[in-house]
């Protein structure tokens, strides 16, 4: 999708921070790799490990995480610099649900915290490298996305490196957060695994809600300028996202990794299903149509 130039927002005013480490601040095998585990048991099935192995995750020795706050961005900026994109998206991600959520579901939305990071972050899930990809953590609200994952997306796993694709990834995340506002995270089983899964139904839910993003964000203006930050999707665009939901498909990154296809250890649901739910939120554009715990089949 195409910013208009009127857009305009900064990291600070629309909570979306970069965070790095001090010096000396990488993830230790020790320490660290324990808490990668316990982010990952956490976000798998909600249970906490951070009192298990001692908070955060960081190197004991290390300085701590330096964070600044992005500049203003422009919807020209936006539309040429991936960090830009990231806070202009993450903006209109917040006007959309501030307006949809309350409206479709009486809730008032609370806006969450996004930061972008390289390499290793800590989070209030525990510490987290790249390798975990970008993810959501109920505790601090907050998305992380290292956006190195997106030349992955072509280079690994064979979609289009575009504006839209990033843009499902990080609406796909938002989507969490709405999750989290709704009650829906809590108490769907994440440890269940397969097609018809609580897991792959939670994380379905979440591509709808991104396709219902791209629905809204042409017509639901900026309270700064009273205008959309963004025009309306064409064909190749909506097909980009398209591209990007098959390629995180879990039959298809199996398949990639040389694995058994295996559909009993789903957890995120196939290229099939995650393309045909974020078409059903972008062509409805309700939350009633992306209530994947009301269908007996995905």
């Amino acid at each position: 999708m195409t910013f208009r130039d009127s857009a305009s927002g900064s990291g600070g005013g629309e909570g979306v921070r970069r965070r790095g480490r001090g010096r000396g601040g990488t993830v230790a095998a020790g320490g660290g790799g324990l808490a990668i585990v316990a982010l990952v048991v956490y976000l798998l099935t909600g249970q906490d490990l951070g009192g298990v192995i001692g908070g955060g995750g960081g190197d004991g020795g290390a300085a701590p995480a330096e964070e600044e706050t992005l500049g203003e961005c422009t919807g020209a900026d936006a539309n040429t610099d991936v960090d830009c994109r990231m806070v202009l998206t993450w903006g209109s991600l917040h006007d959309v649900w501030e307006v949809t959520l309350p409206e479709q579901a009486d809730i008032d939305h609370r806006r969450p915290e996004f930061v972008l990071f390289e390499q290793s972050v800590d989070t209030g899930c525990g510490g987290a490298t790249s390798a975990v990809g970008p993810f959501y953590c109920p505790p601090d609200e907050s998305a992380y996305i290292d956006t190195g994952f997106f030349d992955q997306l072509e280079t690994q796993l064979g979609a289009e490196n575009a504006p839209l694709a990033q843009m499902y990834i990080l609406a796909h995340e938002y989507g969490h957060h709405v999750q989290n506002e709704t009650g829906v995270m809590a108490t769907a089983n994440r440890t269940d695994t397969g097609p018809q899964s609580d897991g792959v139904r939670l994380e379905l839910q979440a591509d709808c809600y991104a396709g219902m993003w791209v629905n809204h964000a042409s017509r639901v203006p900026q309270e700064e300028t009273g205008e959309p930050m963004l025009v309306e999707p064409t064909r190749e665009e909506i097909q980009d996202a398209l591209d990007a939901a098959s390629a995180v498909g879990d039959d298809r990154i199996q398949a990639g990794a040389g694995q058994e296809v295996n559909p009993e250890t789903w957890s995120h649901g196939s290229s099939e299903q995650r393309m045909h739910w974020f078409t059903v939120g972008y062509e409805d554009g309700t939350m009633q149509a992306c209530d994947t715990f009301a269908v007996d089949q995905l």
